[in-house]
């Protein structure tokens, strides 16, 4: 059997999980270095004696280098490898997280902020990508889901640990045990993590049969003379070609804004929330508080999508979570400051974050994937391009007299057109595959299947097939 049928198609085995797993743990990395600045900013901008357009300067310089990092490294995923790539982010990101620690100014904080954050951006792609790769089409909404709770895990832990931190080695040192974090697995996950099927099938590197047999031996698959034909149509040489074509034109702007919204409603409450509450307060550990329970409340929230991804489409899900949202910012836009603000926390990071897990369980497999590492990034560079300006924005909206429950009001609104967004893209599946490599198929003959099952992998791409389900082989 192909193995990309195998690992559609049957029940997860061992290495499909330690995929997961490893992926996760980087994913809780990740999220503890997205967010490090935010935890610092109360502390540094106290001892550097900063004001809040500074502050939000500072928060804006890692989402530049995120933005830029999704759109123009993200898509070497799919020239030299997911795993190749990880390995890459993961080893220049500890670097920018040491040049962080050494800053003794402002600009050099944000060009440390910024090179750091060009690895953080480039490497979710891929993480995102391999997970879903890895998993088996009926379990995939949900190990998609569980993957999600890996960002807001690292963003609890950071808003654990960096008080601490802070405390024993000043405001460098969480960024210094962020590089130290990051090399350790570096070493984790050459030793563990395989490569992607999909990339070795569809690109054929140097190696790839060497590296798709040794792969086959984790299934219990007899090691394979030559590899399987590719099933893709995408253009490999210009893959954002296929994606900006035809069906796929339409999911991209679709799924793009969706992600855009989320991630702009994301970024205020988890950059400004600390420091808005420290402000109110006195205190930079109430701040640290309500961090961490919004980020416990995006564990739960993930976890929960999870589980209802595994009886719904993940499409509909998301739908329902941005309808959510919009109720709870405003009511969160009027208590954030009083003790039932914390308990609306936990309700705020439920619904934003659990939004981003669902935009990351939906969006791999809209692409063929041959143009999936492209598409993601691209994806990413998009959300985080309006998110950058975001806490700029808020440090001039604040500075002008503008209130924290205006801006809450207004990222609820944008929590619920990531609802409406992802209704419209849900409406783009009706009558047609589920199946991304036969999108291009269905626009050129000018056709749908009408909701036919998935084409197995072993059927020849000009024509259809019965779909599968999974079995315990």
């Amino acid at each position: 059997m192909d193995l990309r049928e195998q690992i559609r198609t049957t029940a997860m085995r061992a290495v499909q999980w330690r995929v997961a797993l490893v992926c996760i743990v980087l994913a809780v990395v990740d999220g503890y270095e997205i967010l490090v600045m935010a935890f610092v900013a109360p502390s540094l901008s106290v001892e550097w004696g900063l004001d809040n357009v500074t502050v939000g300067y500072l928060l804006s310089a890692g989402l530049i280098g995120m933005a830029l990092g999704s759109v123009l490294l993200g898509p070497l995923a799919d020239r030299i490898g997911r795993r190749k790539h990880i390995l890459m982010c993961l080893a220049l990101g500890a670097i920018g997280m040491a040049l962080s620690g050494l800053a003794t100014d402002v600009p050099t904080l944000m060009a440390g902020r910024a090179f750091s954050g060009l690895w953080l951006g480039a490497i979710v792609p891929s993480l995102n990508t391999i997970v879903s790769e890895y998993s088996s089409d009926r379990r995939r909404g949900t190990v998609m889901g569980v993957y999600g709770v890996g960002m807001p895990g690292g963003m609890v832990f950071g808003g654990l640990a960096t008080g601490w931190l802070i405390e024993m080695w000043g405001w460098q040192g969480p960024f210094y045990f962020s590089a130290v974090v990051s090399a350790v697995m570096f070493i984790v996950t050459y030793l563990v993590l395989p490569e992607s099927v999909e990339y070795l099938v569809e690109r054929r590197p140097r190696n790839a049969l060497r590296d798709y047999n040794k792969i086959a031996r984790f299934f219990d698959s007899p090691a394979a003379a030559e590899l399987p034909a590719p099933r893709g149509a995408a253009d490999t040489r210009n893959p954002l070609r296929t994606v900006f074509t035809g069906t796929l034109l339409v999911r991209s702007i679709l799924l793009w804004s969706s992600y855009a919204l989320v991630v702009a409603a994301l970024y205020f409450v988890n950059s400004w929330t600390p420091k808005m509450i420290a402000d109110s307060t006195g205190n930079a550990s109430d701040g640290r508080t309500v961090a961490i329970l919004i980020s416990a409340g995006g564990i739960v929230g993930s976890l929960v999508f999870a589980a209802f991804a595994s009886r719904w489409n993940p499409r509909l899900v998301t739908v329902g979570l941005g309808v959510v949202a919009l109720p709870i910012y405003f009511v969160f836009a009027l208590v954030y400051d009083t003790s039932a603000g914390k308990v609306t926390a936990v309700l705020l990071g439920f619904v934003t974050i659990s939004g981003m897990a669902a935009l990351y369980a939906i969006s791999p497999y809209v692409y063929p994937a041959a143009s999936r590492g492209a598409a993601i990034g691209f994806m990413i560079g998009a959300g985080r391009g309006v998110s950058i300006a975001v806490p700029i924005a808020a440090g001039y909206l604040f500075a002008a007299g503008g209130t924290p429950a205006l801006a809450f009001q207004i990222s609820g609104v944008a929590m619920l057109g990531m609802g409406v967004l992802s209704w419209f893209l849900h409406r783009t599946y009706r009558g047609r595959t589920e199946d991304p490599e036969m999108v291009h198929l269905e626009d050129q003959n000018g056709s749908s299947n009408h909701g036919q099952p998935l084409l197995p992998l072993t059927t020849p791409i000009s024509t259809q097939g019965a779909g599968t389900r999974e079995t315990s082989g």
